[in-house]
């Protein structure tokens, strides 16, 4: 499809959900660039953009998420989310208490036993009856202690008075200032201890609510196993009648705070096992003591009777959270909620484009009349972060749903525009943001590329046998989607085994995939080009490069490994990219958007990629007349583009191509360019 043939249709201005659209199955992704699709879009900035009021209607990308988080807070269900960080996650728990009813809210109160004092006892009361309960307490004890204080005071006056009159009667001085004294000292005294019984009888307010507010939601991500389940502050006054009553050193966790509410934890994987079985055991039982946490402390004596603790668990985390739960924990929420696998990425078209567009409204918004309030986006720069949104995604057709690194660069380039005194945000904005915040190793890469310049250690003219340009990405697996490409040279050796039987040999701190893929590729040379290897050493070094992992450097290991056998030396200023299979066939890889720009970054002309990753290339645009790139589908494509023209190239390259015909014959032999 043409970029003239896609026919996007105005919006009305009327119509709300053209920002938060129920889908149809008819929204067909776009072939439409942003630039010329976002002014057919009818808003200037994102002030025009409406934002809906509920927060589960402001999630992006997760409409299944969505439809769960609904019928999980109607029928009161558990739930388990998986997937990348910084999709929404949190968002989608946080959003389940818009749906939760308010008056089921209650307060939680803790009394003290006349039994046993370290046994508290527990009462639930309707939401904003607590605090009145123990106003109305301290009010009745007040009372009492004003009474007997002035009770008191009657009784040592007339005391008083009467050891006057016998001073007055014997003329004992000595008398009256030694029995003035024991009346002080003694009215003091018994005032202070006045009283102090009936306070210790005061209730203390566990959970408080407000019966307007929204049903609670306690984030209680990497939290202690006192702030997670309560615990009893320890006493230092622990005798002499200054002890602190057992029942006002309780302190609830997070799961009695929940009552009611949602209760969510990220990582869920990093809770102690006995932690993950005492939540369990307060989801099955709705309710759970709390007892000191600390052994050596003396709160470890009190345990109080079960706390209401009926809240919805929202765990999640990702991929690897799921092996580090309790089994019995994970079947609870399968048993009795749900389980819901979150998005990483959306289809690329009008409606959800139109979703990014009023996320960026939602941001902006969200830092309205507070210290970090910026201003809104016109559309060059909505343009722009929809861009980003595409090339983050790794995948043509596809927008990125990793929000929060989105909205970190909408922050910053807000910034920049308040720093600027900008009406709005504007596109130089956003370029602005993204050349300062960049990650850590995007700067890392910057600085190999600077550093191996100044050296000398970029080969990007000439040709030379048996080195090759390839290319990697830093930060494939540390959960961010914005790859950081850098140039990845190998250079191969052949030599005679003198003992027989050769080895090979790969520096550069390799990972085991690595070494593996070192070794597969060995025997793919073999297959291919019928010379038994086990006739050479091979030593294949990856120059000035530690830490490699993976096999998107397959093709560039075969290629320096056969330019070495044949002698035949290869183009510099060409870069490569690609796995290989052992039938010959280049097979996709990621972050190959990083590194084509990586590659034009050092000078490199020409970059050969797999054909399957053609459609992900989505270069900026300051990169699209620098570099030429090349689809391939076998090695023998690799080998046509790659090595120079020598007399014995077209012989290997068709030696190549029938072996991998005869092997795939479904692969086509042409490549091409883009």
């Amino acid at each position: 499809m043409s970029d003239d043939s896609v026919d996007v249709p105005e919006p009305a201005e009327e119509e709300v959900t053209i920002w938060a659209p129920e889908p149809t199955g008819t929204d067909e992704v776009l072939s439409q660039s942003i630039k010329e699709w976002i002014d057919s879009v009818n808003f200037e900035t994102t002030v025009d953009v409406p934002i809906p009021e509920n927060l589960v209607d402001q999630v992006i990308g997760q409409e299944a998420g969505s439809v769960v988080i609904r019928k999980a807070a109607e029928q009161r269900r558990h739930m388990l989310m998986i997937g990348d960080p910084g999709t929404g996650k949190s968002m989608l728990a946080r959003s389940m208490t818009n749906l939760l009813p308010r008056d089921a809210l209650e307060d939680v109160l803790v009394y003290p036993n006349e039994d046993d004092e370290n046994e508290p006892r527990v009462r639930c009361v309707p939401a904003s009856r607590g605090e009145r309960i123990v106003k109305m307490q301290k009010e009745a004890v007040k009372q009492q202690r004003e009474r007997s204080q002035k009770m008191l005071l009657i009784a040592f006056a007339a005391i008083g008075f009467l050891l006057v009159i016998a001073t007055l009667q014997n003329g004992d001085i000595i008398t009256l200032l030694f029995g003035g004294f024991l009346l002080m000292f003694g009215y003091m005294f018994i005032r202070g201890r006045l009283g102090a019984s009936d306070e210790g009888r005061i209730p203390k307010v566990l959970v408080k609510h407000d019966p307007n507010e929204l049903p609670p939601f306690v984030d209680a991500t990497a939290t202690l196993s006192g702030s997670l389940l309560g615990d009893v502050r320890h006493d230092p006054f622990q005798s002499g009648g200054m002890e602190t009553p057992a029942h006002d050193r309780v302190e609830p966790g997070a799961i009695h705070r929940a009552h009611k509410g949602v209760l969510y934890i990220d990582e869920v994987n990093l809770l102690r096992l006995e932690e993950q079985q005492a939540l369990l055991t307060a989801m099955q039982e709705r309710a759970f003591p709390i007892s000191g946490r600390s052994e050596r402390s003396s709160g470890a004596l009190t345990k109080t009777e079960p706390v209401p603790c009926d809240f919805i668990l929202i765990a999640a985390g990702n991929l690897d959270a799921i092996q580090g739960m309790h089994p019995a924990l994970r079947s609870r929420i399968r048993g009795y909620g749900y389980e819901v696998y979150v998005n990483s990425e959306m289809p690329d078209t009008s409606k959800n484009r139109r979703r990014l567009i009023r996320f960026i409204a939602q941001e902006v918004v969200r830092d309205m009349n507070t210290s970090r309030e910026i201003p809104h986006f016109d559309k060059s720069a909505v343009s722009m972060i929809l861009r980003e949104a595409q090339r983050r995604s790794g995948r043509r057709g596809k927008l990125s749903l990793r929000l929060r690194e989105l909205g970190g660069l909408v922050r910053i380039a807000g910034d920049l525009a308040s720093e600027d005194g900008s009406a709005f945000t504007t596109s130089a904005h956003v370029l602005g943001a993204r050349n300062i915040a960049k990650p850590l190793e995007q700067q890392v890469a910057d600085r190999m590329i600077e550093r191996r310049r100044d050296y000398s250690l970029v080969v990007n003219s000439g040709e030379r046998v048996g080195r090759v340009n390839g290319l990697a990405v830093l930060g494939a697996n540390s959960g961010l989607s914005d790859f950081s490409g850098i140039m990845l040279p190998i250079e191969g050796l052949v030599t005679p085994s003198l003992g027989g039987g050769g080895k090979i040999h790969a520096t550069g701190g390799l990972s085991d995939l690595a070494k593996e893929s070192v070794t597969n590729v060995s025997a793919v040379i073999k297959k291919l080009t019928g010379k038994d290897i086990s006739d050479y050493d091979i030593h294949i070094q990856f120059v000035d490069t530690h830490g490699v992992d993976g096999d998107s450097a397959s093709i560039t290991i075969a290629t320096a490994i056969i330019s070495a056998l044949e002698d035949i030396p290869i183009r510099q200023d060409l870069a490569m990219t690609g796995s290989l299979s052992v039938r010959g066939e280049v097979l996709p890889i990621g972050g190959v958007t990083a590194k084509i720009e990586a590659a034009a970054s050092s000078g490199i002309k020409t970059v050969i990629i797999p054909r399957a990753n053609l459609q992900d290339v989505l270069l900026d645009d300051k990169y699209q007349d620098m570099v030429k790139v090349v689809a391939v589908d076998s090695l023998d494509e690799v080998m046509q583009h790659a090595l120079i023209k020598h007399e014995h190239k077209e012989s290997l390259v068709e030696r190549l191509s029938s072996v991998i015909d005869i092997l795939t014959p479904e692969i086509g032999s042409k490549s091409s360019s883009v």
